[in-house]
């Protein structure tokens, strides 16, 4: 008998979230819809303090309009170090949720898509456990070209790509922005913090809740770490609901 892949899915999906310590599955329809009120008010906490706050650009910028802006990108050297294509950000452009990535890897650099290779799918795991859809969130990186064998961002080609994601996150004007591993946090809110010491806090940002988080990539090499993401998650959850 053929297996049944939805039922591995499913299986695997229940696995993920025992992994988590999700006790339940949310299956209320305004799970699916967008709130029409404003994030709440929360201010940063622990001794980082509050980021740089940023005022939205007010251009009309449309997504579609920034990546035409975006181009054929030349503007870093990243364009000459063997990158196939430019992965611009992929998702609901109403989005209350976004996530953002460091840049790139070679799955995404394959397909033009953000976070679909393995850690991708374990981030989608991971937005299913809030119950949400893939598609109903925003996905980018700070980069938006592979760094050769995956190596950092250099100070040079972030200063080039970040205004196109500033751009985008004016555009889509998320509740929440989780910032998905050190290289995420750091870049966005202008701090060489640890991970360690930014996951777990909240920090007001372009009109949003910032949420750093470990990177699912780190989750793979560092399962006992799923709790804390999970418990990162369920806070991003309290706010997209208003609570």
């Amino acid at each position: 008998m053929t297996p049944d892949p939805t039922f591995d899915e499913l299986r695997a999906h229940v696995e993920l979230f025992g992994e988590l310590g999700v006790e339940g599955v949310r299956l209320e329809p305004e799970w699916r819809t967008r709130a029409v009120s404003g994030a709440p008010g929360v201010g940063p906490s622990g001794p980082a303090g509050e980021p740089e706050s940023l005022v939205p650009t007010g251009t009309g910028d449309t997504l579609p309009i920034v990546r035409a802006d975006l181009g054929d990108c030349t503007r870093c050297k990243l364009h000459a170090l063997g990158r196939r294509q430019i992965v611009f950000g992929v998702g609901n452009p109403d989005a209350d949720l976004m996530f953002v990535g460091e840049a790139p890897g070679a799955d995404e650099d394959i397909q033009g898509e953000p976070f679909v290779g393995r850690a991708g799918q374990l981030l989608t795991k991971i937005i299913e456990a809030i119950g949400l859809r893939r598609e109903d969130v925003y996905i980018a990186n700070v980069i938006k070209c592979r760094p050769p064998k995956n190596r950092n961002p250099e100070p040079d080609e972030v200063e080039q790509c970040e205004p196109f994601l500033f751009r985008q996150i004016d555009t889509i004007r998320p509740k929440v922005i989780v910032a998905l591993g050190k290289f995420a946090a750091q870049s966005l809110l202008r701090t060489a913090d640890p991970i360690t010491r930014l996951r777990g806090r909240e920090y007001r940002y372009r009109d949003a809740i910032l949420m750093p988080t470990y990177h699912p990539a780190y989750l793979l090499r560092t399962p006992s770490a799923k709790r804390e993401v999970w418990e990162d998650m369920k806070r991003v959850r309290a706010i997209l609901k208003g609570e």
